[in-house]
């Protein structure tokens, strides 16, 4: 029996993801390709708006480096320069800033910043090293359609934006003019000028000049304008004068301006100005112009009027009011005879008298005829003092002639005149050369001279030669003297003993010594008047003693007449047994030990005084109060005593009266029993013995004195006192330390308490240490049973389980 045929086995390949067919090397290109799809989406997102601004040149601008800039702040960056199908100009093409976009209004404006270097200043030095950038200025506002704009070739006077006024000034000549000069109203710059440019007709220039706000409502219709370029000099009647005006404007020119009148109206905007040459002429202008109320007057004239020609000035007071229009002659025959007079027509300004500027002209005819009779006459008067110009002068005469102002119905007023007093040149020169002519030129040329040569001799003195040498050494020495080292510590010495003498003063106003010693005055005051008192008691009471003095007199005569000569002889017995004891070597060695005693006593109460003057001095100061007190007292005592100085005297007569009663031979008996018992205390050996033991005791005070001061006692006890000053002065800075040590013994024991919290049995780090213990022996049962494993199954390790 055989086994069948098996059925052919179907074999199917494998099928593979789609993903097993993805090789890595496609990463690097998708990636290359994202990210350059996210370049150029942020490119065309911060692309912005693009706009195009036409120049006449494009000097330094360069695509992708040339930025746009707003307030210094770059808000594009140029993208592409061409020229525009004519090839007139440049379009530069630029990419704005999206949000800066949505506000730029149709009136922007554009320019290309450079350096330049003009008489305005340096700009644009930035762009030396950054380059060139278009710069843009516009007032922030609604985003309009426009992307074309005109570029500007310079910045603009007036930038978007800002406020005032624009007007047109006229002038004759723009040589000094520039653009970009400065406009001065009472010093203050207040404006600027654009560039100067020629009228159609080429007779003038005009500029555009813009006024800031507010000064700007300072410009009326009687506002003037004049050049402030350079300066200006003249010589007048008033002497020299300059004019010289600041360094900005002599450099770039300038214009100034002011209000030369009241009444004007305000002007607007492109309103035209002349420009005058300089400030006399611009306010001298007001009268040049045709006023429709001038009044016309004549003046008569009998003297020369040359130099007085059509344009001269009529003054009043120094004030231009008016000028000349015309002079004539004309024959004058009001006498009967023909004479020829000068006549000047004048023409008067009523604003310069200070009339309204409408004021009709019978009102100013009527103030000058007013004026006329009291006193005002016109006269010719010099312009200069050297010109020979004339000019008009209305004068207010005192005391003059009676006159009117001549009306007529055909004619000007006539306003009277006077005689001029024009000076006489020539002679006045000839004067003046006749006055130096006379002056003694020769006798102060002498003087001169003498004065020259006594300077002369004076200076060539040896004596004034060698002053300055002596001078020098003067100063040398006192130079020497200053910087030797004993000056040099001069200050310092004075220092210290001013800071001495203060901390005694201070020990001293502590001690209350001023107090003490004012109290020890008083009562030592006090103590003298006492005295004085009882000195005056004494007086009173010894009134009665030159009557116990004869009493007692006639005592001593009774007993002179006793039998004393037994009495005398015990009496030289006892002396003689006292002058023995007196003239023995231990009786005459007392004095010089106790002035050996008394030094060293001194010398230890110097010593004491040394370590203690305050105390000393408080302790004497104690004393002496004490001494005054008791003084007093004394004194007090003296004072009941002298009260009873009268009875002590009655006492003593009686005590008188009794001794004569008495018998004088018992007083003698007494007498010798005393003297018998003294000579035998004398005799006695202890009465001997007492000189040598005071010696032995003065001996004994002065080696215990000697051994104190060997021993240094004072020195020790100062030591002593200073060792116990430091103590405490240290336990005092102890003192002082021990809060802020206990601060830090209370800190330092919280600390402790916490960290021993935190190695507590319910602390974290305790937790973590018996987790890592944990799995440190979970880790060590591991390796074991890896071990048993491999060593029950060594291939293990190559086939794995």
């Amino acid at each position: 029996m055989s086994d069948p045929q098996p059925a052919d086995m179907k074999i199917e390949g494998q099928k593979r993801s789609i993903w097993r067919n993805l090789s890595l090397t496609w990463i690097v290109p998708i990636a290359a390709l994202l990210v350059t799809l996210f370049i150029a989406w942020q490119t065309w997102a911060e692309r912005g708006t693009r706009i195009e601004i036409s120049f006449e040149n494009a000097a330094g601008v360069v695509p992708g480096e040339t930025s746009v800039r707003y307030r210094d702040v770059e808000i594009g960056i140029v993208e592409e320069v061409r020229f525009t199908e004519d090839l007139s100009r440049v379009m530069v093409t630029a990419g704005i800033d999206r949000n800066v976009a949505a506000s730029l209004p149709e009136d922007a404006q554009f320019w290309v910043v450079r350096p330049e270097v003009s008489t305005s200043g340096i700009t644009g030095l930035s762009t030396v090293l950054s380059g060139v950038y278009v710069e843009a200025a516009f007032e922030p506002g609604t985003a309009t359609e426009r992307t074309e704009f005109e570029g500007l070739e310079k910045a603009p006077l007036v930038k978007p934006g800002m406020e005032g006024t624009r007007i047109v000034l006229r002038a004759s000549d723009g040589s000094m003019l520039s653009a970009g000069a400065p406009i001065f109203h009472q010093g203050i710059e207040v404006g600027r000028i654009e560039t100067p440019r020629l009228l159609d007709s080429g007779k003038g220039v005009i500029v555009d000049a813009f006024i800031e706000s507010p000064h700007d409502r300072r410009i009326t219709t009687a506002t003037r304008f004049w050049d402030t370029s350079g300066f200006n000099f003249n010589f007048g009647p008033n002497g020299l004068n300059l004019n010289v005006g600041s360094l900005a404007a002599l450099i770039r020119g300038g214009v100034a301006f002011d209000t030369v009148f009241s009444g004007g109206s305000p002007v607007q905007s492109r309103y035209v100005f002349d420009l005058f040459d300089d400030e006399e002429a611009a306010r001298e202008s007001v009268f040049s112009e045709s006023i429709d109320n001038a009044v016309d007057l004549v003046v008569e004239f009998d003297e020369s009027v040359r130099g007085l020609e059509a344009g001269s000035p009529v003054t009043y007071r120094g004030l231009k009011v008016g000028s000349v229009k015309s002079i004539g002659a004309f024959i004058d025959d009001s006498s009967g005879q023909q004479n020829v007079k000068l006549r000047a027509s004048i023409s008067i300004d009523p604003r310069s008298l200070g009339l309204d500027a409408e004021a009709p002209q019978s009102e100013t005819i009527a103030f000058l005829s007013e004026a006329v009779q009291d006193g005002l006459r016109a006269r010719l008067a010099s312009q200069g003092l050297f010109s020979q110009s004339l000019m008009i002068e209305l004068v207010e005469v005192p005391e003059a002639a009676d006159a009117t102002l001549g009306i007529f119905d055909t004619e000007a007023p006539v306003l009277p005149s006077v005689e001029s007093e024009i000076p006489d040149v020539a002679a006045t020169a000839e004067g003046l050369f006749q006055r130096v002519d006379n002056l003694p030129v020769e006798e102060l040329m002498d003087q001169a001279i003498a004065t020259l040569r006594s300077i002369e001799s004076f200076a060539s003195d040896d004596n004034l030669r060698s002053v300055p040498q002596s001078v020098t050494g003067l100063l040398d020495e006192a130079r020497g003297l200053i910087g030797s080292d004993e000056t040099q510590a001069l200050p310092g010495e004075l220092r210290a003993t001013v800071s001495e003498l203060r901390g005694i003063v201070e020990e001293l106003r502590a001690a209350g010594t001023a107090e003490k010693l004012a109290a020890a005055l008083e009562g030592a005051t006090e103590a003298t008047d006492t005295v004085s008192s009882v000195a005056g008691e004494l007086t009173e009471a010894t009134a009665d003693v030159p009557a116990l003095i004869e009493d007692m007199r006639a005592l001593v005569a009774k007993a002179n007449a006793l039998q004393l000569e037994a009495f005398v002889d015990r009496a030289t017995a006892l002396a003689d047994s006292a002058d023995q004891l007196i003239s023995s070597d231990e009786t005459q060695a007392l004095p010089g030990e106790l002035n050996a005693t008394v030094a060293e006593l001194r010398g230890i109460a110097e010593d004491l005084r040394a370590a203690d003057m305050v105390g000393n001095l408080m302790t004497a100061l104690e004393n002496a109060s004490d001494a005054a007190d008791s003084v007093t007292g004394v004194a007090n005592d003296l004072s009941g005593a002298t009260s009873e100085v009268p009875a002590l005297v009655e006492d003593l007569r009686n005590l008188v009266a009794t001794a004569n009663a008495l018998p004088l031979e018992t007083v003698v008996e007494r007498a010798s029993a005393l003297l018998d018992s003294a000579d035998r205390l004398i005799d006695t050996e202890q009465a001997r013995m007492l000189p040598t033991a005071i010696s032995n005791t003065l001996e004994e005070v002065r080696s215990a004195l000697a051994q104190l001061r060997e021993g240094g006692v004072v020195e020790n006890t100062n030591a002593t006192l200073a060792s116990a000053r430091d103590a405490a002065a240290a336990i005092e800075e102890a003192a002082q330390s021990l809060p802020d040590l206990s601060a830090r013994i209370q800190a330092l024991v919280g600390e402790a308490e916490l960290t021993l919290q935190g190695y507590g049995d319910n602390s974290t780090f305790n937790r973590e240490t018996v987790s890592a213990l944990r799995e440190v022996r979970e880790a060590a049962e591991a390796l074991t049973k890896l071990a048993r494993a491999i060593e029950r199954n060594p291939n293990s390790l190559l086939f794995g389980r």
